[in-house]
């Protein structure tokens, strides 16, 4: 259980941390970190979706695969992160581990490759993408679903309270 404890001038330790901000800051970082890994995925040839797939239906393909396009691309999964980190905070914010984040990571590519990239023409669909693109986008999503989530879950359940006392 954690104690409350004091600096030595007396002020708490403990900080009151906003958590639609946070849950931003996740999502910003998370579209910033995990959309140019996908952009490395596209560039290395391990996916065809283009890094800009979320800018698709505002944006003209050939301007995708420009480097502004894909700057402007990273920039829309950015966005795409920041309504994810919120969503996951309302529905899964009280959760520990990074188990749920895992799973959330999961429907986030289930729903874009299997439900709604194909519908809107985004993406051919698991049937058409190759192994390749499937596991890379996979994994890909794993670890984006796997960061938000247990970043938001170590913030705001008692996952700190596991840490050294001098690790604060």
């Amino acid at each position: 259980m954690a104690t409350n404890r004091k600096r030595s001038n007396g002020s708490s330790l403990h900080h009151d941390t906003n958590p639609w901000l946070y849950a931003v800051k996740i999502g910003f970082f998370a579209g910033l970190i995990w959309g140019i890994v996908r952009w490395l995925f596209y560039a290395m040839k391990f996916t065809t979706i283009l890094p800009g797939f979320a800018a698709d239906p505002f944006f003209r393909e050939s301007f995708l695969k420009t480097g502004w396009g894909m700057v402007v691309g990273i920039g829309c999964f950015i966005a795409l992160s920041i309504i994810a980190a919120l969503l996951y905070y309302v529905l899964l914010g009280r959760m520990r581990g990074p188990w749920p984040g895992i799973v959330y990571g999961l429907a986030w590519w289930a729903l874009l490759f299997v439900a709604l990239g194909p519908l809107l023409g985004v993406m051919a669909g698991v049937t058409k993408e190759g192994w390749n693109t499937l596991f890379s986008e996979l994994c890909v999503f794993l670890l984006w679903g796997a960061f938000i989530g247990y970043s938001i879950a170590f913030e705001f359940t008692d996952e700190a309270s596991r840490e050294p006392l001098g690790a604060h």
